[in-house]
């Protein structure tokens, strides 16, 4: 009985997170995008834009990873990089932790972006964009998470200009 109320309540829910999640965006797509597991229930990508999903449904019975913010780490020299070299370096660095517990970039299904401006007031949104999709709908993942991006007005490590968390799940193997 249990698993038929959750079935009933995933088909009334999801095409109202659907609708909740539709922001105008011009190049979206309605058909789904399945990962994890062929058989029995997977994860399922709706609504993909160009560099995120508005919508992914993540069914019971998944394995899920919350990775805390992080944040870049000074270069040799003492400079901290710019926005897109500080998203390159955070997103390797979530990388090799996933890596290293046997997940991979293709479980992220939600990264969360507070940002920085710079002193003039301009938030470097392309720079963080280009570094973000070295990693995502890209050769070494084409799948995309759904995305917050936040302009905050400060971060508590000094030199970071970008802190981003992460969720993954997948279903088990």
């Amino acid at each position: 009985m249990t698993m038929n109320l959750l079935r009933g309540a995933r088909s009334l829910l999801l095409p109202s997170l659907m609708a909740l999640a539709g922001c105008g965006a011009e190049d979206i797509s309605l058909v789904p995008v399945a990962s994890g597991q062929e058989a029995g229930p997977a994860i399922q990508r709706f609504q993909e834009g160009t560099n995120f999903n508005n919508v992914i449904a993540i069914p019971p019975g998944a394995e899920t990873l919350y990775l805390s913010g992080a944040g870049a780490v000074p270069k040799e020299d003492g400079t901290w990089g710019n926005m897109e070299e500080q998203a390159i370096q955070i997103f390797e660095t979530y990388k090799t932790t996933l890596e290293e517990m046997g997940w991979s970039l293709e479980d992220i299904v939600q990264v969360r972006v507070f940002a920085l401006a710079n002193p003039d007031g301009t938030l470097d949104f392309e720079g963080f964009n280009r570094g973000y999709r070295q990693f995502f709908g890209s050769d070494i993942n084409p799948l995309k998470p759904v995305r917050s991006f936040v302009q905050i007005a400060g971060l508590v490590r000094e030199g970071w200009l970008v802190e981003v968390e992460i969720r993954a799940a997948r279903m088990p193997q």
